[in-house]
């Protein structure tokens, strides 16, 4: 099973595919690790992101969709723009879940990446991308240890 990490930040959406198989995580060498809206407020800029997205999906083959949930209020909310990409996201024909960031750390915690990140092949940027998409399939992999609120 592929799962792509995402995570929302302004007006662009930094991705991570990270499959299961077999017992053994895989990397693939995937052609986009970031998507940008240059105007959010425009529908066609919006429809032209899914559409996108929708083909980076099947080319690689992604089964499900895990994104790091962001605040609607306060210091540190999300824009308004990352919102709507999370709709835009959420209105594809597959399952896509919202992670908060202590579930994530959760999961780490309980189950440790057993190499260091820098010698995954990914950019710096792409780290908190990757830790939801492990932490998805760590819950996945591990059903019984789900947390109270993500039940």
């Amino acid at each position: 099973m592929r799962i792509c990490g995402i995570e929302l930040k302004g007006s662009e959406a930094v991705l991570c595919v990270l499959g299961y198989n077999l017992g053994a995580f895989e990397l693939p060498d995937c052609r986009q690790r970031q998507m940008a809206v240059s105007n959010s407020e425009d529908t066609e800029t919006i429809r032209k992101f899914q559409f996108t997205i929708r083909k980076l999906f099947e080319d690689y083959k992604v089964e499900r969709v895990a994104i790091i949930k962001r605040e609607q209020k306060g210091k540190f909310a999300g824009s308004a723009a990352s919102f709507k990409l999370e709709a835009a996201l959420q209105l594809l024909d597959m399952p896509v879940e919202i992670y908060t960031p202590s579930t994530i750390k959760d999961q780490i915690k309980r189950n440790p990446l057993q190499t260091d990140f820098a010698s995954l092949g990914l950019k710096k940027f792409q780290q908190q991308a990757f830790n939801v998409a492990y932490a998805a399939h760590n819950l996945r992999l591990y059903k019984d240890s789900v947390p109270a609120e993500e039940e």
